[in-house]
């Protein structure tokens, strides 16, 4: 799957409408591309941004953007049937590895690919790149409400 940096399918406030969480805890303002096996999201660092500290965005934030990227998934997802996303829930987090932490005004790229996916769970792999550098990676697994 080819990321068009220039030229993404959404932009911040589209995006806002594909996930549950809102202004502070926004950690994904871009989709790239997206297929029902991949999603590609971006975010770029604000100092207005939570898990800021001394201009590093840390661990927490870069798990969570992780989680947001899934989210972003499934939101995508319903949008494209025309139905309300479903709230999901973060089942578990694994093998998370973190390399380096981004800074303010730094853009992270994310791509999830999708494992499994099962009566509303779904396991994913997620990579977090800072200029095609990857810094993270993990699993996760996430649940739908019912």
């Amino acid at each position: 799957m080819t990321v068009v940096r220039n030229n993404p399918l959404g932009e911040k406030d589209f995006v806002e409408t594909l996930i549950p969480q809102r202004f502070p805890f926004v950690m994904v303002d871009k989709l790239y591309s997206y297929s029902e096996t991949e999603l590609v999201s971006g975010f770029t660092i604000q100092s207005d941004a939570l898990f800021l500290e001394n201009d590093f965005f840390l661990e927490s934030g870069i798990i969570e953007h992780m989680a947001q990227s899934v989210a972003l998934h499934t939101g995508y997802q319903f949008y494209l049937k025309k139905m309300q996303a479903p709230t999901g829930y973060i089942g578990s987090v694994k093998d998370i590895e973190i390399s380096q932490l981004p800074k303010l005004h730094d853009e992270i790229i994310t791509t999830v690919s999708i494992l499994q996916e099962f009566g509303g769970i779904t396991l994913v792999d997620v990579v977090t790149k800072l200029d095609d550098v990857e810094i993270a990676k993990g699993q996760m697994k996430t649940v739908l409400a019912k």
